[in-house]
């Protein structure tokens, strides 16, 4: 038994951890005699040979391989330490955390639409979530040929097919191109299940696939929001009048901007004036309920015979029908 003695036990732990690495194979074929095992907080170790799974400790703490490992060992669980040899057996540690991966479209995804030959180019971005659930295609189809699996591995094989499958579940679930955002869940929904295909061969789950915002060109955005402005106003002709405030507000239609730039601007406020007046006069006679309204006939009547009002049936200003007032609803001219 000396020439245990003369040889220092082996650790087996998880020494090259990262938060983005997946797993990550103790690359020591041989355990000795008297060899400690230490399992971190979000760790699975999982012992196998000639890719068998042996035994899998998933509780955190330090073990004795001689007393606490081996009599759990499927297969190997009456081997015993040879005089000059350790027993040989693989140990793979797994990152048990769920993670969350950033994604972002390669490159813009071409809808079809009419009246664009090459398409409604869109990008989408958002997030996804995976984890690792069967440790025996884990071990089967990627452990034997890596000694150690990134986060990063991941993201491009999901990348790969993404833009496809996009285009495929917009097709099929995005009833309005421009509104695709009101079916970004059920978009989702069925991307996540197409994805969950791609890793479940490879002992991995997509847990969650998410779509934060889809992105259409500039001018396609403006149209949006210019149709969303008509919504919220419910009128054109209101819609004009709050495109001219804004404009005048803004200066954009000041006299700086030209030679006629001015006179545009005095020709807007004056119309602008000339409505104001129009629903103020609109607002009293309105207001003024029945009264207004029975002194209005016999005013008419004065006009149309030619009575002592001399108020005329049409304004001289700008030739719109009088409706019996001192003053010209449309323009505001005085007509008495």
């Amino acid at each position: 038994m000396s020439f245990f003695k003369g040889q220092l036990a082996n650790v087996v732990e998880w020494d090259e951890f990262r938060e983005d690495m997946i797993f990550w194979k103790w690359h020591n074929n041989e355990i000795k005699k008297g060899s400690k095992l230490i399992i971190r907080p979000g760790q699975d170790a999982i012992f196998y040979n000639q890719g068998r799974i042996e035994g899998i400790f998933e509780k955190e703490g330090d073990y004795d391989v001689d007393s606490d490992i081996i009599p759990f060992l499927s297969t190997l669980k009456g081997f015993k330490f040879g005089f000059n040899s350790g027993m040989r057996v693989e140990v793979l540690f797994v990152n048990t955390k769920e993670f969350t991966v950033k994604w972002g479209t390669k490159s813009a995804i071409h809808l079809p639409a009419p009246g664009l030959p090459g398409g409604l180019p869109i990008r989408a971005n958002g997030t996804f979530n995976f984890k690792v659930n069967d440790y025996v295609s884990l071990i089967d189809k990627i452990v034997g040929v890596r000694n150690s699996y990134l986060v990063e591995d991941i993201k491009i094989r999901i990348t790969a097919v993404l833009d496809q499958l996009l285009m495929k579940w917009i097709g099929r679930e995005g009833k309005d191109m421009f509104n695709l955002q009101m079916n970004a869940d059920e978009i989702a929904a069925g991307i996540k299940q197409d994805l969950d295909m791609q890793l479940v061969d490879d002992g991995m789950t997509i847990t969650r696939f998410h779509i934060m915002s889809f992105n259409y060109p500039k001018e396609i955005q403006d149209m949006i929001k210019k149709s969303a402005s008509h919504g919220m106003i419910g009128d054109v002709k209101k819609y004009q009048q709050v495109e001219l405030t804004d404009a005048m507000a803004s200066g954009k239609m000041g006299g700086e901007g030209g030679s006629g730039s001015g006179t545009a601007s005095e020709m807007a406020g004056m119309m602008m004036g000339m409505n104001v007046a129009k629903e103020m006069m609109e607002s009293m006679r309105d207001s003024g309920g029945e009264t207004s309204k029975g002194q209005s006939e016999p005013q008419n009547q004065q006009a149309s015979s030619g009575g002592q009002g001399n108020i005329p049936n049409f304004c001289p200003n700008c030739g719109t029908k009088t409706s019996g007032g001192n003053f010209c609803s449309n323009c505001g001219h005085k007509l008495v």
